[in-house]
């Protein structure tokens, strides 16, 4: 089933996307006023589709910004990048796209695809290729399902664009991530260009449907003075990992990633506990004081603000800074041997094997309650 997103419906697409992009895609402020700028200039809805009801045969293509979300919060893109990146795949492919789709549920990346397709009147997919955010292009469901990533153009805001095609979607990755720091650190691109069965078969159903519920239910209890924790808990099918105060914080910004660690002191119930949240660019890695690990990527780690229960990027980490941190099992698919080859915590360099946040947490992940 169909439904229509429009400009007054994007601070929840925002506050959605920031919530299950466990702290990467972007700053999702920014993406939000694009849309809503873009929304409000041609005067449209942007449509958003079952991937169900789409061709067999038409041309599905994702946009998204690639590069450090450090950079992005200095150097804003202008709004014509994406543009410029669908338009040069599409003259490279001989081919208009019909459909767009979310690469990663994000905060920018959930958000910028809405702009796009507000400039071009197509409709997004229902669907997205993480169901959360992953640092590095290969890491999408569609590489489970050998869905190549080129032909790829990748475009900055001083008008330079590039195609690029490669052996393999890793090869693809360490590619365009050098382009990407050529380009200043931060760029817009078009990628895995797909037909729609492939897309059916590839893609991660609903991401969008649940970005919007997210963001609908933060809005909601924000608004009735209540912490979203307990409710994005239950909706989503979660566990509550601890809350705690950032003490220090080791961030930098390196080949094309924001990489670092947050040392935390626990509150309220963890008082007495002290935690270490690592990160590249994503959420990836929860350990204790004494390095057992509590969370691991691929499963969800989620921050918000511990007072006002925003949901918090890893981009706006600061010394002082009160989280809670809400732990969501990863679909499926991430958690099989060829998921965890391709985003577990082996990939990243972290000294654990991967277990499930249930089991890691000591208590069952909840039911995600129906909608």
């Amino acid at each position: 089933m169909s439904f229509h997103i429009g400009p007054e419906d994007m601070e929840e697409i925002a506050l959605g996307g920031a919530f299950l992009g466990t702290g990467g895609g972007g700053d999702p402020y920014i993406g939000r006023l694009m849309a809503q700028s873009m929304m409000r200039k041609n005067g449209t809805d942007v449509e958003v589709v079952d991937p169900a009801d789409v061709p067999d045969d038409a041309l599905c293509v994702p946009v998204c910004m690639m590069g450090a979300p450090t950079v992005m919060v200095e150097k804003l893109p202008n709004g014509d990048e994406a543009l410029s990146a669908l338009g040069a795949l599409e003259d490279y492919l001989g081919q208009k796209a019909d459909y767009l789709i979310c690469i990663e549920a994000g905060g920018l990346n959930s958000t910028i695809p809405f702009a796009v397709a507000a400039h071009t009147g197509l409709p997004l997919i229902d669907g997205d290729g993480m169901g959360r955010a992953f640092p590095e292009l290969q890491m999408v469901s569609l590489t489970l399902h050998d869905i190549a990533a080129t032909p790829m153009v990748i475009a900055d805001d001083k008008g330079n664009n590039g195609v690029l095609n490669a052996i393999s979607n890793l090869w693809t990755e360490r590619m365009a991530r050098s382009v990407t720091v050529e380009m200043g650190g931060a760029a817009l691109v078009a990628l895995y260009p797909m037909s729609g069965a492939q897309m059916k078969a590839g893609l991660l159903r609903g991401t969008l449907s649940l970005v919007r519920d997210v963001g609908r239910l933060i809005k909601a209890e924000r608004t009735a003075n209540r912490h979203p924790g307990n409710a994005l808990i239950s909706r989503c099918g979660g566990v509550d990992l601890c809350t705690a105060r950032v003490v220090d914080i080791e961030r930098r910004t390196v080949g094309g990633f924001a990489r670092g660690k947050a040392r935390l002191r626990g509150l309220d119930a963890d008082q007495g506990r002290e935690f270490v949240l690592s990160f590249q660019n994503e959420f990836l890695c929860l350990e204790d004081a004494d390095g057992t690990p509590l969370a691991l990527t691929p499963d969800l780690i989620c921050a918000l603000d511990a007072d006002g229960g925003l949901p918090v990027t890893t981009e706006s980490l600061r010394f002082g800074l009160g989280l809670r941190l809400i732990g969501l099992p990863a679909d499926k698919q991430w958690r099989s041997p060829e998921g965890l080859e391709l985003a577990g915590p082996g990939y990243f360099g972290y000294p654990h094997t991967f277990q499930p946040l249930e089991t890691l947490a000591g208590s069952p992940a909840r039911e995600p309650a129906l909608t």
